[in-house]
């Protein structure tokens, strides 16, 4: 398994929704599976920078997350959560 942390510091929510009504197609696309998402973050040690919403998508390995970000067929609806805030994407694998 491979997993994706999301960190998303949201701007236009209107936009954020436009994502959304995309984003479960394009996960499906790739076999992601949502584990959390949430507004509310907490660090609990050390610092960083702001968080916003939090998102942890389940990937089958690190090859189909990076498919799933690097999906050509995908960038209008990545440009849209790129719109909608600042966003930071880790791959944990």
């Amino acid at each position: 398994m491979a997993y994706v942390y999301v960190n998303l510091l949201l701007k236009d929510p209107e936009t954020m929704a436009a994502y959304r009504e995309k984003a479960g197609a394009a996960l499906q696309k790739h076999g992601a599976k949502v584990l959390v998402s949430t507004p509310q973050q907490t660090v609990i040690e050390g610092t960083r920078d702001a968080t916003g919403i939090g998102v942890i998508l389940e990937f089958a390995n690190a090859d189909a997350a990076k498919a799933w970000i690097n999906d050509p067929d995908l960038q209008e609806t990545h440009a849209l959560r790129q719109r909608a805030g600042k966003s930071a994407i880790t791959l944990l694998a």
